[in-house]
């Protein structure tokens, strides 16, 4: 994965993103990563995978991003996974 993503000329990191992620009791994993956006280069995605029982919809997990990063840092898209490789 990237250190690091571009988007709309910001550098944007990983690392930061999935950390407070994280802090989300509904969340047991969080990757980040960049895909291709023709507006702004790259656009931050989350991929997620819910805690046990945790009911989780892509509007609550970039809404409590949104709540803690600045705004090119929060997840414009969340996929929700099992597991993560």
């Amino acid at each position: 994965m990237a250190e690091v993503i571009i988007s709309g000329g910001v550098t944007v990191y990983p690392r930061e993103i999935e950390e407070v992620l994280l802090r989300h009791a509904g969340i047991s994993q969080a990757a980040v990563i960049g895909v291709p956006d023709e507006r702004v280069g790259e656009a931050v995605k989350a991929i997620v995978v819910p805690a046990p029982g945790a009911r989780l919809s892509e509007a609550e997990v970039i809404a409590f991003a949104a709540s803690q990063l600045a705004g090119d840092q929060k997840p414009q898209s969340v996929e929700f996974v099992a597991e993560l490789p």
